[in-house]
């Protein structure tokens, strides 16, 4: 009975751990960034020069906290996009290091 119980509370703690723990979803990242960032930097990421960058490898250029914070606070031109959840904000960070 003891070992029945073990294993319940095993499972149960693993379930609960992977639900709370989310991994960076590029995919999600894609729609989010067509919803969010197509307007200005366009569907090829080439953006628009002297008004929007590009964001063409900018993995090389940015590290990962600097490109979520630049989408959470903005700067220049672009505007914060605070209503992003931080799960949304690292998606959209994830498809654009791709």
């Amino acid at each position: 009975m003891k070992t029945m119980l073990k294993l319940a509370v095993m499972a149960c703690g693993a379930t609960l751990a992977t639900t709370a723990w989310c991994k960076d979803d590029p995919a999600a990242g894609a729609k989010l960034y067509t919803a969010n960032c197509v307007a200005c930097h366009g569907a090829d990421r080439a953006g628009m020069p002297g008004a929007f960058p590009a964001l063409t490898d900018i993995g090389k250029r940015m590290a990962p906290a600097q490109i979520k914070e630049k989408i959470s606070k903005g700067g220049g031109l672009m505007p914060p996009f605070s209503q992003l959840s931080q799960q949304e904000i690292d998606d959209i960070a994830s498809y654009l290091a791709k």
